[in-house]
């Protein structure tokens, strides 16, 4: 169900621009984009519901927001999309019993807190607008969102390529190291599915380089000041190695509205 006082209105940067999903159609060819991504470039496992509609969809989608990037050069509605992001609050997960990131961490210490949480994921941008433009759209809608809502925490997994942790025992290390979270704030991963993140010595990594060869959407959290819980996750569904992200929202906000209204002085 949309929920047509979700929004924000939209923001542009030239012919681009954010806004959340208003009609069935835009929801759709957001699906349609996840897929294109999730399962053509990067090796996801579709069942025969998915591959069959093209589609990436679950139990959550109902309930959520979708954020949109639009490409207006390519036409309105549906026909625009080349990123989205779907975003769910509190009130939202209620109606299908829990977050989805639940299936992975324990992110109890984070829903217990009394304020507005937000759940983040299905994070994708068309391979042709895949830049800083596109990025710092998407960021300043978060942050706009987040603005409306009044969230005070948002949450969710985020993902490094590939399913063996040995592999990614630099990226995995380093998060660990540098980037836990406070106790108080932290998730940890599901004990079935816990994997140790901390694989290697981490006087051994080099900080500039395991920061720069992290995947962009997880330098974009660790940029606002996120953190990571505490143990990662196989996604052998995705073919993906997930950590949980933190991050508290007043620098998003401060730093995203501080951007656009540059641009509109501008």
């Amino acid at each position: 169900m949309i929920d047509p006082d979700a929004g924000f209105g939209e923001l542009r940067a030239g012919n681009l621009g954010v806004r959340i999903a208003i009609s069935a159609e835009e929801i759709d060819a957001a699906q349609a984009l996840r897929y294109r991504i999730f399962y053509g470039e990067m090796g996801a496992h579709a069942d025969d519901v998915t591959a069959a509609s093209l589609r990436d969809s679950d139990a959550f989608d109902p309930v959520a927001d979708h954020l949109l990037v639009l490409d207006h050069n390519l036409g309105e509605g549906a026909s625009a999309v080349v990123g989205t992001y779907r975003l769910i609050r509190r009130q939202a997960a209620a109606k299908v019993g829990g977050f989805y990131s639940a299936s992975e961490y324990d992110v109890s210490p984070l829903v217990s807190r009394p304020g507005p949480v937000l759940e983040l994921g299905r994070s994708c941008v068309d391979s042709q607008y895949r830049g800083r433009p596109t990025m710092q759209l998407l960021w300043g809608g978060i942050a706009a969102y987040v603005a409306k809502h009044n969230i005070e925490v948002m949450f969710g997994c985020a993902s490094l390529p590939g399913v063996d942790p040995d592999a990614l025992a630099v990226p995995l290390t380093y998060l660990y190291a540098d980037h836990l979270a406070p106790a108080e704030l932290r998730p940890r991963a599901v004990p079935e599915r816990f994997v140790d993140m901390n694989r290697m010595d981490p006087a051994l990594i080099d900080r500039r380089a395991a920061l720069a060869d992290l995947p962009p959407l997880i330098k974009g959290y660790l940029r606002l000041g996120g953190f990571v819980g505490d143990g990662a996750v196989i996604d052998p569904q995705f073919n993906t190695t997930d950590v949980c992200v933190v991050v508290m929202t007043d620098r998003v906000t401060d730093k995203y509205f501080r951007h656009f209204e540059r641009q509109k002085a501008a």
